[in-house]
């Protein structure tokens, strides 16, 4: 792991004292593709942090992936692991920390970061640095598909489509929206194919589903209002209608905060989750495409110690 310390050694005293005194130790991980103004928020940030007392180093990912062994190679010497960048920085950590004792803070800087907006935590420089310093630490309940850990939500079938359909430029232009964008284009060349999910133990047939683990999808737009980081049970959105028309209804529905009031959308709680359909189609968590179907997916039985808003 390339950890930058260059000023590691005039901040070993203060960092000292400030373990000492209560205040914490944080490992920051910055991916350097996220531009010059994000690079500037961030140094604002760090700087923030140490004038509060806190000791902090800074390590930089230079891959895809890099990230997660980031986390998984973290020294004891470190309570929390700070990631700065968008809802793929946030979930490459949470799968390295298995085994860890690091909380995990965020310093929203991505496209999207629905985590921070599940937990309410500002974009505001000076919001973002008081609750990496001074933030109740709270466990919060992840999921695995297919093995690999996801924090916000995994999706098959029309949904997972779009991800795999959002390029980085349209992201990069649109935010949260290109989701929404993409939904629409989509569904121009949906073939509906159905998926076969079975939620613990119980089968049901749609085109479409997300298992959420918050309320929030895709950003701020909120797809199960009834779901909690804080219980370790999913609710499971089944949208059961293909084609267009439908299509631009759902992504309606969302934007507009809805979507669970449509009565061909169904959401049902549980902890276990089979999805079943073409095999090979693609399978997202936390907006990436991670696996590909049939997906098994369940409530990890390790939580992740969490950083929350002061």
């Amino acid at each position: 792991m390339n950890v930058d310390v260059s000023d590691a050694a005039s901040h070993a005293a203060r960092g000292s004292f400030a373990h000492s005194a209560g205040l914490r130790r944080i490992l920051a991980v910055f991916n350097p593709a996220a531009g010059r103004n994000r690079r500037s928020r961030f140094d604002q940030v760090i700087a923030g942090l140490r004038d509060l007392g806190c000791f902090v180093s800074v390590v930089e990912t230079n891959a895809p992936g890099h990230a997660e062994q980031i986390a998984r190679d973290a020294a004891d010497e470190f309570d929390v692991i700070a990631a700065a960048g968008g809802d793929g920085t946030v979930n490459e950590i949470v799968n390295g920390l298995p085994g860890k004792s690091l909380a995990l803070g965020i310093i929203p800087l991505g496209t999207a970061n629905v985590l921070a907006d599940e937990i309410g935590l500002s974009r505001n420089l000076s919001a973002v640095t008081r609750t990496l310093a001074l933030g109740s630490i709270r466990p919060i309940h992840v999921g695995r598909v297919n093995g690999r850990r996801f924090v916000m939500m995994a999706g098959a079938g029309f949904d997972a489509n779009v991800v795999d359909g959002v390029s980085l430029a349209l992201k990069k232009k649109l935010g949260p929206l290109a989701y929404v964008w993409q939904a629409a284009v989509q569904g121009f060349r949906e073939d509906g194919a159905p998926c076969d999910v079975t939620i613990d133990g119980t089968a049901h047939k749609t085109v479409s589903v997300v298992v959420c683990n918050g309320r929030r999808y895709g950003g701020p737009f909120v797809a199960a209002p009834d779901a909690s980081l804080l219980e370790d049970c999913f609710h499971v959105v089944l949208m059961q209608k293909s084609g267009w028309i439908n299509t631009a209804r759902y992504g309606a529905a969302l934007v507009l905060g809805r979507i669970s009031k449509l009565s061909d959308v169904r959401l049902i709680p549980g902890r276990e989750v089979l999805v079943q359909g073409i095999a090979g189609r693609p399978v997202q968590a936390d907006g990436d495409i991670v696996a590909h179907l049939p997906a098994q997916i369940a409530v990890d039985p390790e939580p992740v110690q969490l950083i929350f808003p002061v």
